[in-house]
């Protein structure tokens, strides 16, 4: 039941957000990759999967291949200049369209600052599950914040 209340609310509350003008996630998060997504960007980028790897990959202590940098490289003013061919983990994010959403609530949580598609739909979650326990402080519906609405939090840096 959860999971498929959080995607109806990602699919409503998604293409009202403009992820242009926040970018905090490329400028915050640490960019697992894997060995398939190297070529079309090292292709995209006219240089070899080598180069590519030398300059903005490295092996994490668990083994895992990561972007070198936070924020990441290839973010330049909110926008991926390699986004027809982001790695996956970017092309998924925030994950809400995933199955088994309570047991992904730690991730969720960690991005609920940070993300302003995270941020609404938990808190449309709120209301659709009846959280809050004085029912006069429910709105009717979930408003969908704006940039404007973050003007100086830490969501819209």
């Amino acid at each position: 039941m959860v999971d498929a209340l959080v995607h109806q609310l990602n699919q409503t509350i998604t293409p009202q957000i403009n992820c242009l003008e926040c970018g905090n996630c490329c400028r915050s998060l640490m960019i697992n990759v894997e060995e398939n997504e190297i070529a079309p960007v090292a292709k995209q980028l006219q240089m070899n999967t080598q180069q590519l790897k030398e300059n903005y990959l490295e092996i994490s202590e668990q083994g895992q291949m990561v972007m070198n940098t936070i924020p990441c490289a290839f973010l330049q003013k909110n926008a991926c200049t390699v986004y027809q061919n982001r790695f996956s983990e970017c092309r998924e994010f925030p994950h809400l369209h995933k199955p088994n959403f309570n047991g992904r609530l730690f991730g969720t949580f960690m991005h609920y600052g940070r993300c302003p598609i995270i941020f609404n739909v938990v808190e449309a979650l709120k209301i659709e599950l009846h959280f809050h326990t004085e029912s006069n402080d429910i709105p009717n519906e979930a408003m969908v914040k704006t940039k404007n609405d973050y003007e100086n939090t830490a969501c819209f840096m």
